[in-house]
């Protein structure tokens, strides 16, 4: 189907986990609520929109968000509930359509060029979605609607909270244009001054430039550049996009030389392999990654011929790989983690389900294979 005729409704859970937890506990509402852990080096999960007002956002640090707004309530994220009203809004938008592309646990997109149940057109499909989260979640939606991913995914957050935003075919251009040019995706702050350097301060700007030039300036992410100023997007939802990575990390509240690291390791490495039990996806190549004390990150991968077929044998090759870390020894570092990619089809978790979740330390374990990085 040409990506023209697509219409792809873009759902944003507003606030998701501050939000439910104001939705549960009704002493928190109208308060600025802080979804972290507290502690000097946590990070902000999620913000309600009266902690937003200061200046509050995910990923923040804590210490700077207490900054912002001393008057905050920190609340412990309980990922077990997200999860569940995540499954819930999931079942709404399957009445909808069968093609949704989660994008994490509050956001994902839907292909409604035809819908499930007859609605006369994508706009009413959201209002419809919508009804049905607050109805039965008691949460709110904003939504996006347009003829393609990266304009739903703009439109949604046209509105917020609570809103509902519709870019007509006819309209793309003149949307467009007057877009800042940090609203295309990829665009950070590097890229942004890039551009700038070239005179481009919006999309209008941007689409000036031919997609030759653009390449020259950025290479093949040049041509990327041109289609998306003219509003060009041929990218189709995928309800089944490949696995590419499952991973866990800890930031130390202290912190740790190298050789301190083996338990930490373990933890993360139990993480991880609860993960891929419940996706069903094993993989081959193990992942270490450490942040120095210095913000310096360092990365070692090993891909083994066979999939470790328990935690503690994951834990061993990202205790096997700190060996490759060729730092000073007096090295500190603030951050671990683990992650497992290079999955094996669904299928091959399955044939080792007699294997217990934590096995004998080592299980699985292979050489790995020629010229493994």
């Amino acid at each position: 189907m040409p990506s023209s005729s697509r219409k792809i409704v873009h759902v944003d859970m507003d606030a998701f986990y501050a939000s439910v937890e104001q939705r549960d506990n009704p002493a928190l509402r109208g308060l600025p609520v802080v979804v972290a852990w507290e502690g000097p080096r946590s990070v902000v999960c999620a913000a309600s929109y009266e902690a937003r007002r200061y200046g509050v956002h995910s990923a923040m640090s804590v210490a700077r968000a207490q900054r912002l707004c001393p008057a905050a309530v920190y609340v412990p994220p309980d990922f077990n509930r997200y999860r569940e009203v995540s499954r819930q809004v999931r079942q709404i938008f399957a009445r909808h359509t069968d093609l949704i592309e989660p994008l994490s646990l509050d956001e994902a997109y839907l292909d409604v060029t035809a819908n499930k149940q007859g609605l006369p057109s994508a706009t009413e499909v959201a209002r419809a979605i919508r009804r049905e989260i607050l109805q039965e979640t008691r949460l709110t939606a904003s939504a996006g609607v347009a003829p393609n991913k990266f304009l739903a995914k703009i439109a949604s957050d046209w509105d917020k909270p609570n809103g509902l935003f519709v870019i007509k075919p006819a309209q793309v251009l003149a949307f467009l244009q007057p877009l800042p040019v940090r609203k295309v995706p990829g665009v950070g702050k590097v890229m942004q001054g890039r551009l700038e350097a070239l005179g481009v301060h919006t999309v209008g700007d941007l689409a000036r430039y031919t997609a030759a030039e653009l390449e020259h300036h950025f290479g093949r992410y040049g041509i990327r550049l041109h289609e998306l100023s003219q509003g060009i997007d041929r990218r189709e939802v995928q309800p089944d996009a490949p696995l590419q990575q499952i991973s866990a990390e800890t930031t130390f509240a202290v912190d740790q030389p190298l050789r301190a690291l083996d338990e930490p390791l373990g933890r993360l490495a139990v993480k991880v392999w609860g993960q891929a039990v419940k996706k069903g996806a094993v993989g081959r190549t193990v992942v270490l990654k450490l942040k120095t004390d210095r913000f310096r990150i360092l990365t070692r991968t090993l891909t083994l011929t066979r999939a470790p077929a328990s935690a503690e044998a994951l834990a061993e090759v990202a205790r096997q790989l700190c060996a490759r870390v060729d730092l000073p020894a007096d090295t500190r570092y603030r951050l671990a983690g683990v992650g497992m990619s290079n999955f094996d089809d669904p299928a091959a978790l399955a044939r080792q389900a007699d294997l217990d979740l934590f096995g004998p330390a080592g299980a699985g374990l292979a050489p790995p294979t020629p010229g493994a990085a």
